[in-house]
């Protein structure tokens, strides 16, 4: 079976590299998990590992059984939701987009180490209650192997509300996802992470949509340079820019440094500051204690 979804994509199994050779069985395993939740309603973003989970359903169940549902709102980069309403549209899938208001609970703005089971959990109520409304039968996420052994208080609310996560399940690395992205085609295969703008935000500093626009333009700005993988971490007056080591030179020298200097202070910082340690996922995350890890992690304590 997995070796006709690669035919279908144009790609015989015997080119396949050896060390390529187990993935195929891990999505093999990928679809008998899909085929066992039967109809499915998949929490997409347009991310690597959303798009691929979202194109092995479609080919698995068929686009009649699977419903991919994009949240739109201050907490998503705006760029993000046109282009990805344009992959679904390739991959043949429906599309629908939700608002899970997010801003209106206190518990995510007040932006403690718990922020993202908060932001999840109200994600997992909104589509479970779309799911039933609709007749399908699972929520899926496009969570990976890898997530489960990062800091992800978000994956405990997965657990909480019994979503399923067929990727991890199937043990498929973010690694595996690229690869087998790029066998089937897909657009996102070597597309950088981009999870959610709060996530910039220092703990403690309560999440409000004037600090989500400001890191979304600041980022924009950035991306017009020609970066690729960056951050803007937001410090209240302090704006912290993380890029790839080998770039801190490209926008530290003129006129790149003035430019970004005045257009993070267009943008209302009152102080612009480059990492030089460069851009690492989840950097925030280094301000936590282990207690708190502890505490808040899926595999911790409790929320």
């Amino acid at each position: 079976m997995v070796e006709h979804s690669f035919r279908k994509a144009g790609v015989e199994s015997s080119s396949l590299s050896i060390g390529f050779m187990n993935i195929p069985n891990n999505y093999q395993l990928l679809q008998e998990i899909l085929k066992s939740l039967n109809k499915v309603v998949v929490a997409y973003s347009g991310g690597v590992d959303s798009t691929f989970l979202l194109k092995a359903a479609v080919d698995t169940l068929g686009a009649e059984n699977v419903l991919a549902c994009i949240s739109a709102g201050p907490i998503e980069p705006k760029n993000q939701l046109d282009r990805a309403a344009k992959v679904a549209k390739s991959i043949g899938a429906k599309l629908k987009t939700i608002g899970a208001n997010e801003l209106s609970d206190p518990n995510f703005t007040a932006n403690k180490a718990d922020r993202c089971f908060h932001c999840k959990s109200h994600l997992c109520r909104t589509l479970l209650e779309l799911a039933k409304e609709r007749g399908f039968k699972h929520v899926i996420f496009g969570t990976n192997y890898d997530d489960l052994n990062d800091f992800r208080p978000g994956n405990r609310a997965m657990k909480v509300f019994g979503i399923r996560c067929p990727l991890a399940e199937a043990k498929l690395t973010k690694s595996d996802i690229r690869q087998l992205s790029r066998k089937l085609g897909l657009p996102t295969a070597d597309l950088p992470a981009s999870p959610c703008l709060a996530s910039r935000i220092a703990y403690g500093l309560e999440v409000t949509e004037q600090r989500l626009r400001q890191i979304d333009e600041a980022e924009e700005y950035l991306r017009t340079l020609g970066l690729v993988e960056f951050r803007v971490r937001h410090h209240d007056t302090i704006a912290r820019i993380e890029v790839r080591p080998q770039d801190i030179g490209k926008i530290t020298t003129e006129p790149a440094r003035s430019q970004i200097v005045n257009k993070m202070k267009s943008l209302g910082f009152k102080f612009v500051t480059v990492d030089l340690q460069g851009f690492r996922s989840g950097s925030l995350n280094e301000m936590l204690s282990e207690q708190n890890r502890d505490l808040f992690s899926d595999h911790g304590g409790r929320i």
